[in-house]
């Protein structure tokens, strides 16, 4: 059989794994490498140990992180790019960009909350799922309450003045990059919806506010800038309305829609025929943007993926899938020094993690090497720059039916 593309990354990455995946492997090793790790199993001490710290924080919604420099009400979201800085000729000129400088006195606040809500909630929630103890739900519901229920703290479905650049009055589509950690939370609703602690009422409040982002992804200018960008900003943009999308069990029409565009725009816009991200490779962190895309991608792949249609299998003629994707960026995560382009300005030595997208290619391609690596590496960065790029930090989330 003659090779193509995909076989001869597929079998280059094989050929690429360390002594340690392979002892792994070996008859004496207590695991036993599979494409279907025990999630709950592997991760349990570390979720329980988080969630029992997270029972100790309150929610802190938008309305009590208020800017003077917000054109939005309390409730609107607001953040202004950082590396962005007056100007020193004249202050009342627009902001001027200084690359690799972050302006201390941007407003990051908004930004920070919703990366904390995004770290509470799934914890919380994935310790109620290996404990069935309604106190983990609670909480993680108080969250929600305050983030999406509640009138007088609830936060407005949109991003319009994300990443505002003064003395500008709306965002930019870089900004909606910022609430892509909205989708491991939007993940968490079904394992809730079956406990005590959240009402079908409340359930149907939260679900109706991530309908009316979904809507505002979908029609806002600003929103759709960002759609049709080919880097990591479209990739949030499509994992945010998968996620949305997901939670809408009545019309299948929306993802329906969203697989047709990964298929017909996003594999070309993103990926090149050898399996790389060609706009991350340009920008200051290629690696971290790299693993960030494949991330979100992948988890995109298994939004959007049914029982009778897998979108992992999408491919292209000239070689564009994710498949190919996976395969090229395993060994670079194996061994960061095997990183054949430049290194990350910073942080490149805090680099990889236990990235998401190793154990969902994993279960989706039936590859025990991909999860034998992914249970090796680092479960949790504590750089707040770091954990901004990692959408998913509970996949015991995305590898588990909730059930009663």
């Amino acid at each position: 059989m003659p090779s193509t593309r995909r076989t001869f990354c597929s079998q280059a990455a094989s050929l690429l794994i360390a002594p340690r995946l392979l002892l792994s492997q070996t008859p004496s090793s207590p695991t036993k490498s599979t494409a279907r790790p025990d999630v709950a199993a592997i991760d349990h001490d570390r979720i329980l140990h988080a969630a029992d710290d997270y029972l100790k924080q309150p929610p802190v919604p938008l309305t009590e992180l208020s800017s003077p420099r917000s054109p939005g009400t309390p409730h609107d979201f607001f953040s202004e790019a950082e590396n962005y800085w007056p100007d020193p000729a004249d202050s009342n000129n627009p902001y001027i960009p200084r690359v690799g400088q972050p302006n201390p006195d941007a407003f990051t606040a908004h930004r920070d909350a919703l990366l904390n809500l995004s770290l509470y909630v799934p914890a919380l929630t994935a310790a109620f799922v290996l404990t069935k103890d309604d106190r983990y739900a609670k909480h993680a519901v108080a969250h929600l309450h305050a983030w999406f229920i509640d009138p007088a703290t609830s936060m407005t479905p949109s991003l319009l003045y994300a990443q505002v650049i003064q003395p500008a009055k709306t965002g930019r589509p870089e900004g909606v990059v910022e609430a892509v950690h909205l989708a491991e939370v939007a993940q968490s609703l079904p394992f809730l919806s079956i406990s005590e602690a959240l009402s079908d009422t409340d359930l149907v409040t939260i679900q109706k506010w991530f309908a009316d982002y979904f809507d505002w992804l979908t029609t806002s200018r600003l929103a759709g800038l960002a759609r049709d960008t080919r880097d990591h900003n479209g990739s949030s943009w499509l994992l945010q309305a998968a996620a949305c999308a997901h939670l809408n069990t009545k019309d299948d029409r929306p993802l329906t829609a969203l697989r047709h565009q990964f298929r017909s725009t996003t594999l070309r816009a993103q990926i090149s025929g050898e399996g790389t991200f060609p706009r991350e490779l340009t920008t200051p962190t290629p690696y971290r943007l790299s693993l960030f895309n494949l991330d979100m991608l992948a988890a995109v792949c298994d939004l959007l993926s049914t029982r009778f249609e897998s979108v992992w299998e999408y491919e292209l003629q000239d070689g564009p899938s994710m498949r190919v994707a996976i395969a090229r960026h395993f060994p670079f995560i194996l061994h960061r020094g095997a990183w054949p382009y430049k290194a990350d300005a910073t942080l490149f030595s805090a680099l990889p993690l236990r990235q998401p997208s190793l154990l969902l290619a994993a279960r989706a391609y039936n590859r025990p090497e991909y999860a034998d690596l992914w249970r090796t590496l680092p479960p949790d960065p504590t750089v707040p720059e770091l954990q901004r790029t990692f959408p998913i930090r509970q996949p015991l989330l995305w590898v588990t039916r909730p059930h009663p």
